[in-house]
């Protein structure tokens, strides 16, 4: 998991890096190192992250994917 993801994720569910941080139950200075690249995603951040949006290895990687080909300027096919 990188920054680009938890941006995706972040913004796909409407939240402020604030509601971001407190439903994940980190920092917001957290969130926002992270996406602007200061800061790694951590192993324990990423855990967080996968139970707050109930998210399994299969649904990290179709995110992964989807915000890939996004970043290329190809739409991703839904």
């Amino acid at each position: 998991m990188n920054k680009e993801i938890i941006k995706f994720l972040r913004r796909s569910y409407n939240l402020t890096q604030r509601d971001f941080a407190k439903l994940v139950n980190c920092s917001y200075a957290l969130i926002a190192l992270v996406e602007v690249g200061k800061r790694t995603v951590t192993k324990d951040l990423e855990t967080k992250i996968k139970e707050a949006f109930d998210l399994d290895e299969k649904q990290v990687e179709s995110i992964t994917s989807i915000v890939t080909e996004i970043s290329k300027g190809i739409p991703p096919l839904m």
